[in-house]
Formats: C-alpha cells, sequence, structure tokens
C-alpha cells in the first residue's frame, strides 16, 4: 500500500496566497479557498480573475499548495472554505481515512478528465521493444511484457508515482496495470509525488513513469524524459477529476454563500470551455502565483491537443480534459461509487456497503441542483458505463462488479 506525503511540515512552504482583483469588498462574504498547480485548478482561478465570484456578493481568495496532503488538512482544520479536490479524496475524508478526517461533500465537479500515464524513455522503448502501444490495453500488454523481462533479469520492479493515495490517478493507473495482468502491489513499486514534482523525480531516475494531471505529463514530453503512454479518457470517459470539496458542518453552516460559489464555478467553468478564451485562459494559468508552466504547454492541453513523445508525434484526443458541456458539472452518484469500488479492491476499505455509503453522502447532485435551481429525475444520469476493457459497472450491483474484477486478480 503506497503511503500519504508529509504534510504539517509544509504548511506555508511554496505556498502563494492570491489577493482578490482592486474591487469593493463591503458586502461581500469571504471564501479562502486551497489549489494545487494544475490546468483543472482552472475555474477558480477563473471565478477570481474574470469577476463570477464577485458578481455573486463573494470574496474569493485562492491559496496554491504544493500537495494535496496539505489541501485535504486545511480543509479539514478549516484554514479553508472550500478547496480544489481530488473526487476520491472527499470520499475517503468522510470515510475517515488518513491521517486527519472529517465529513466532506462535494456539490460541484470542476472537470472531466485530464490525466495521463508517461513513462521513461528508457521504459518507453522497453514497451515499444514488445509491441504496439496505441491504447491504452496495447500499452499495458506491452508493459506486462517488459515488466517480465526485468524480472526475469533479476532487475528492481519499476517505480510509478502518483498523487495521493485516494486519487483518480491512483486508481486509474492500479486498473490499468491489473488490465494488463501486473499486480500493482507485487510487480511494480508506487510511491507518492506531489505534482509539481513529477517531471524533476522522473528526470533524477527517481521513479519510471506517473500518473499525474495536466499540464505535467506534457512537461516531462518538453523537457524530453517523458512519453505519455495512455490518457484517463481512453480508460474511463467522462471521469469526474477534480470537485469543489467543502467540510459538510461548512455547508450547512452556509447553504447560502454555498449555492453562491457553486454558480460562480459553473460560469466559470463556461468561460474555461469556450474556445475563444484558451488563449486568455492559458496565459492566466501560466502565471508564477497559479500553475507556473509554459504557456504553449498549458495550450495544448486546454486544445487537446498533446505531443506524445520528445519526437514532436502530436496526438489529438478529443475530450482530453473538459469543464462544462451536459453532465459535466452535475456530480454524478455513480462515479462516486465506481472510486468505492477501488477503494475495497485495493484495500483501503474493508466492507463495500460502508464505501458506497460514504461515496453517496459525499457526492450531493442535489446541492448543485438546489444552486442552479433545475431538477433532474432520480437516478436519471446515474446509468451504467464501462472502461476501457469493456466490463460494465452497474451503480446498482457494485458488490458483483467487485466479485467480477477479483477474478481477473
Amino acid at each position: 500500500m503506497i503511503g500519504d506525503d508529509s504534510i504539517s511540515t509544509l504548511f506555508g512552504a511554496g505556498v502563494a496566497e492570491l489577493a482578490a482583483p482592486a474591487v469593493s469588498r463591503q458586502a461581500k462574504d469571504p471564501i479562502t479557498a486551497g489549489f494545487v498547480a494544475l490546468v483543472d485548478c482552472a475555474p477558480l482561478i477563473v471565478a477570481r480573475a474574470k469577476g463570477f465570484a464577485d458578481g455573486e456578493g463573494l470574496d474569493l481568495t485562492l491559496v496554491r499548495e504544493p500537495s494535496w496532503a496539505n489541501i485535504r488538512d486545511r480543509v479539514v482544520l478549516g484554514h479553508f472554505d472550500a478547496a480544489h479536490m481530488l473526487a476520491p479524496m472527499a470520499i475517503a475524508a468522510t470515510l475517515r481515512l488518513g491521517a486527519l478526517d472529517a465529513p466532506l461533500l462535494t456539490p460541484f465537479v470542476l472537470n472531466l478528465c485530464g490525466n495521463a500515464i508517461a513513462v521513461s524513455t528508457a521504459v518507453h522503448q522497453a514497451m515499444t521493444d514488445h509491441g504496439a502501444i496505441d491504447d491504452p490495453a496495447a500499452s499495458g500488454r506491452a508493459l506486462k511484457r517488459a515488466v517480465d523481462a526485468r524480472k526475469a533479469a533479476g532487475k528492481p520492479p519499476l517505480c510509478f508515482a502518483v498523487t495521493y493515495p485516494f486519487s483518480s490517478h491512483n486508481y486509474e493507473l492500479r486498473y490499468w496495470l491489473a488490465a494488463a495482468g501486473i499486480d500493482p502491489e507485487a510487480d511494480v513499486r508506487l510511491v507518492v509525488v506531489p505534482p509539481p514534482m513529477m517531471v524533476s523525480e522522473i528526470q533524477a531516475g527517481h521513479v519510471d513513469g506517473f500518473c499525474v494531471g495536466a499540464p505535467w505529463p506534457s512537461v516531462a514530453v518538453d523537457a524530453g524524459v517523458g512519453h505519455i503512454v495512455a490518457t484517463s479518457v481512453a480508460m474511463k470517459p467522462a471521469s469526474p477529476e477534480k470537485v469543489l470539496g467543502v467540510r459538510t458542518a461548512w455547508a450547512e453552516r452556509h447553504p447560502e454563500r454555498l449555492d453562491r460559489l457553486t454558480r460562480s464555478l459553473k460560469a466559470a467553468c463556461d468561460w474555461c470551455e469556450a474556445p475563444e478564451n484558451t488563449d486568455e485562459l492559458a496565459e492566466l494559468l501560466a502565471r508564477p502565483e497559479h500553475v507556473d508552466a509554459p504557456v504553449k504547454v498549458i495550450r495544448r492541453s486546454l486544445m487537446r491537443e498533446l505531443i506524445a513523445n520528445p519526437d514532436g508525434d502530436k496526438i489529438a484526443i478529443a475530450d482530453y480534459i473538459r469543464f462544462s458541456g451536459e453532465a459535466t458539472n452535475r456530480p454524478r452518484v455513480a462515479d462516486a461509487l465506481w472510486y468505492a469500488t477501488q477503494m475495497v479492491r485495493w484495500g483501503q476499505v474493508a466492507s463495500i456497503g460502508s464505501a458506497t455509503n460514504g461515496a453517496r453522502a459525499t457526492f450531493r447532485p442535489d446541492l448543485y441542483d438546489r444552486a442552479l435551481g433545475i431538477s433532474h429525475a432520480s437516478g436519471a444520469i446515474d446509468e451504467r458505463f464501462s472502461l476501457f476493457d469493456g466490463i460494465p459497472f452497474d451503480p446498482t450491483m457494485p458488490d458483483a462488479y467487485l466479485e467480477q474484477l477479483s477474478s481477473l486478480n
């Protein structure tokens, strides 16, 4: 089992506090929110910078944090009212997993997908020596043969990094490995590395690959040290990646303020998705106080046009990252239940019953509906879906899905 990254000693390290634009703060309700330097922090950045939060009567202050563990702890401790948060992290906190915990909920999905798996040049060469890698199943098979060859030669297992134990990155990487017949617990080694440190870790040879969100896979490619071999949208289409995370107690004390924050983020997501805003958004995110990465790299992610390797091979990926559109921002309970199954599959939670209860308590489409003044038929968007291996997930039967996966382990 991978461990949590150290967090309390990091408070204040590499933190940038972002003041709101110069507008009158009279009669504004303050909200402090944390974020990590990733392209999908865009809705929070835009809500502040373009005045959407201000228009809802909110004085929004943003604080950049170096790791997801910092985000979790500062939300739980009440330093932050809300945060840019990994979707499974909120569920894990509600289930009281980790060093600090408190029930959290999310009324809003900030984006869908946006992750990619990248490997070092040496691993990429070993994979291509064993076959094509043009889709997740093929790249997984190629990695399996490379892993087996290393084992036969007596070499140490490959090391892959994820951003947090309770993250989409961890579950997507494990699912990809397991689908190829690679045991994530025995055949490779998994470690936690904060997103902005991924490139330096693969460059130094400390890890052989990683799963992380944009722009860091592309930064690794541009640095000549990484090759993208799979994307989250190809593995699990329309997967909720980051969400707005808030303490349940805070949401209950400030329902009207939460509604206004939700509406401001919806307006920000719509703005982020509009093609005419792409260049401005890339420049805004590239600023040192935000993501601090090259504009051209961020723009490629927003345009859904990636460069897969240092040779410059371009790939167009529909829906690589999406901020708005039909059913994008409304939390879907089925997705939360899928994350719950992965927590049980990999030994983080013992009972599927408790995991699914926590998932349902955390993903709150009713709060999204309340804020936006809309209604949905019960269960209308919680239909079945499949990942790249074609195994159907039925949200009404998570235990049966787990049994199916167990037979493949």
